[in-house]
C-alpha cells in the first residue's frame, strides 16, 4: 500500500516538477479560484434564506405560532427580541395562511367571540362568568378591528358594560365606555381622518355606546374626534393639518421657483434658498347685483313697454251775465260771471318703462391670502460682483411685491427691503468643515488610483525584466558542449537528415537534447 502510494506521489511531483515557476503560480492560482467558486455556488444554491413572516408579536402570539411551527416541522428564527418570527422563503406564504386560518395571532388579546363560543362549557356559566367573557370578548374585537388599520403596531382596549336592572330609570343608568391605548409604528402619524375612523370602530362595536364616552390615546397624548363625530371645539385637526399642507406647498413651490430663477446664474450647489410665509385662511363669499343702462342709448335701457293717451274737451258756458262786483255782498272790482261762451281743453299721458342690464355676481374668494412674506437666499460670492448681486436681489423684491399686492400692507422700498434677504459669502470653507464630498475630492481620488496603477504597472515592469535578465545570464553560464555536427549540405534528402538525427537520439540523447537547444537559441 505504502508503494503505491509513492509511486502516486512520484508521478504526482514528476508532473509538477515538469512546469516552470510562473507556469505553476497560474495552476495554483487556478486551482484556488476554482475551488472558492464551488464552495461559494454550493452555499448560495444550498442555504435556506428566511423571510419575515410575523412581526411585533405579543409573547402569547409568538408562543402559539412557534409550537405550531415546531408541531409540523417548520424551521424559524426570532428577530427583535422574540417580536418576529421569520421561516423559509419557499414556504412563507403556505406557513401565513396556515397560521391565519388557525386563528392563533390574536394581536396579544386573550379572547374574542370566537373564542367565547369554543370555552363555552355544556354544563352552563353563572351570571359573573358570562359577564367576564362578554367584556374579554369586546376587547379582544376591538383591539382585532383597530390592528387591522395601518400603521398600528400594538393595541390594548377596555370596555365596561353597563348593570342592567329593573330599578333604576333612563337617568340613573349607567352607560357603556372604552378606552383604547394605540401604540403606532416608528414615524407613523395619523390623520384625523383615520382617528375619527378609530372612533367609528369603537363606537359600532360596543351596543349603547357614544362617542363621548370614548378615550382613545396614544404615546404622545389623547387622540380627539372632529367636531363632526362630537369631539367639540378642539377638533380643528383635520383643518389645520390642512391649512398645513397649503402653506407648506406654497412655500416649497416658491422656493422652487427662485432655485429655478438662480440655478442657470449661480448653480444648484451655490445656493440656499429659504422661504417663510403667513397666510390668511378666512373665507369670504360676497354677492353683488349691478343694474346698469346700456350705454349706447342716452344711457337708457331697453323700451319694455310705453303708453301714450291724449284727450280733448270743448264746450259752452251756461252761467247767467251781471254787472262785477256791484252787489252788497260782492267784492269790489272782482270778475263776475260772464255771459254765454265756448271753452276746450287738452290732456296728454305718455308712460315709457324701460328695461336695464342686471348682473349678478356671485364671490367666492381662495382658498387663502398672503398676509407677509418673508425670502432668504444664500449665495456663494466667490464669482459674484456686487452688480450681479444686487440685480439678483432687484428680481426677488418684484417677486416679493407680487405676492403682496393684495394683502393690504403698505410696500415702500424700505418694507420690501425688510422682506428679502441676500447674503453672499463662499461655500468652500462650510463644504470642507462639514466633511462633504467637493469635486476637488473626486480630483484626488481619481489621481491616487491613477498613481497607484502606474506604480503597479512600473512594478510588473521592472520584474519581468529582471527576470529576462536573469534567465539571459543563467544561459550564458551554462557550460558549452561540443555538440554533433550534421552535414546537411551532403545530404541528398529529408530522409537521410532524419535518420542521422534518430540515430543521434539513440546513441546520444543528452547531446540531441543540446542540440535542439541550440537550434530554437538561433531561431
Amino acid at each position: 500500500m505504502n508503494e503505491k502510494w509513492a509511486q502516486v506521489r512520484e508521478k504526482l511531483l514528476g508532473f509538477w516538477n515538469q512546469y516552470s515557476k510562473a507556469q505553476k503560480w497560474v495552476l495554483a492560482s487556478t486551482a484556488a479560484l476554482l475551488i472558492f467558486a464551488i464552495i461559494l455556488l454550493t452555499y448560495l444554491f444550498t442555504r435556506t434564506e428566511y423571510q419575515v413572516a410575523f412581526q411585533n408579536l405579543d409573547s402569547t402570539d409568538a408562543a402559539a405560532v412557534m409550537e405550531y411551527l415546531d408541531a409540523n416541522g417548520v424551521s424559524y428564527k426570532l428577530g427583535d427580541a422574540g417580536t418576529s418570527i421569520s421561516v423559509p422563503s419557499a414556504s412563507a406564504s403556505k406557513v401565513k395562511v396556515d397560521v391565519g386560518s388557525q386563528g392563533l395571532v390574536q394581536y396579544g388579546t386573550i379572547s374574542s367571540f370566537a373564542k367565547m363560543s369554543e370555552n363555552s362549557s355544556t354544563i352552563g356559566t353563572t351570571n359573573q362568568e358570562f359577564d367576564v367573557k362578554l367584556r374579554d370578548a369586546f376587547n379582544g374585537e376591538i383591539q382585532q378591528l383597530l390592528m387591522s388599520k395601518q400603521g398600528i403596531a400594538r393595541v390594548k382596549a377596555i370596555v365596561t358594560l353597563p348593570e342592567d336592572s329593573v330599578f333604576l330609570n333612563e337617568a340613573d343608568k349607567e352607560k357603556a365606555s372604552a378606552a383604547v391605548v394605540i401604540t403606532f409604528k416608528p414615524g407613523f402619524r395619523p390623520k384625523q381622518e383615520e382617528i375619527d375612523s378609530y372612533y367609528n370602530l369603537v363606537k359600532s362595536s360596543v351596543p349603547k355606546l357614544d362617542i363621548k364616552d370614548v378615550t382613545i390615546s396614544s404615546s404622545t397624548g389623547d387622540l380627539t374626534p372632529s367636531s363632526q363625530l362630537g369631539g367639540g371645539a378642539a377638533s380643528g385637526g383635520a383643518l389645520f393639518e390642512t391649512q398645513f399642507a397649503i402653506q407648506n406647498e406654497f412655500e416649497n413651490s416658491l422656493k422652487r421657483n427662485i432655485q429655478q430663477f438662480l440655478n442657470p446664474i449661480v448653480g444648484m450647489d451655490n445656493m440656499v434658498v429659504s422661504v417663510v410665509s403667513s397666510l390668511n385662511f378666512d373665507r369670504k363669499i360676497s354677492e353683488e347685483k349691478l343694474v346698469q343702462p346700456l350705454p349706447d342709448n342716452d344711457n337708457k335701457g331697453i323700451i319694455r313697454s310705453e303708453e301714450n293717451s291724449n284727450e280733448t274737451y270743448e264746450g259752452a258756458d251756461g252761467q247767467s251775465g251781471g254787472v262785477a262786483g256791484t252787489g252788497e255782498t260782492d267784492v269790489s272790482n272782482y270778475p263776475g260771471a260772464g255771459g254765454t261762451g265756448s271753452s276746450s281743453s287738452e290732456k296728454v299721458h305718455n308712460i315709457v318703462n324701460y328695461e336695464v342690464s342686471t348682473i349678478t355676481n356671485n364671490i367666492d374668494y381662495g382658498p387663502f391670502k398672503v398676509k407677509d412674506i418673508s425670502v432668504n437666499v444664500g449665495i456663494d460670492s466667490a464669482d459674484m460682483t456686487q452688480e450681479r448681486l444686487d440685480e439678483i436681489k432687484g428680481a426677488l423684491l418684484n417677486n416679493v411685491r407680487a405676492l403682496l399686492a393684495d394683502s393690504g400692507l403698505e410696500l415702500t422700498s424700505e418694507a420690501l427691503a425688510e422682506r428679502v434677504s441676500l447674503l453672499a459669502q463662499t461655500f468652500s470653507v462650510n463644504a470642507d468643515s462639514s466633511g462633504g464630498t467637493t469635486p476637488s475630492t473626486y480630483w484626488l481620488a481619481g489621481a491616487g488610483l491613477l498613481a497607484l496603477a502606474l506604480l503597479g504597472g512600473g512594478g510588473y515592469y521592472l520584474y519581468r525584466r529582471r527576470k529576462a535578465q536573469r534567465e539571459a545570464a543563467e544561459l550564458e553560464a551554462m557550460p558549452r558542449v561540443e555538440l554533433p555536427t550534421i552535414d546537411i549540405d551532403s545530404v541528398a534528402n529529408e530522409s537521410q537528415v532524419r535518420k542521422q538525427l534518430e540515430s543521434l537520439a539513440k546513441r546520444k540523447p543528452d547531446e540531441f537534447v543540446n542540440l535542439l537547444r541550440t537550434w530554437l537559441v538561433d531561431e
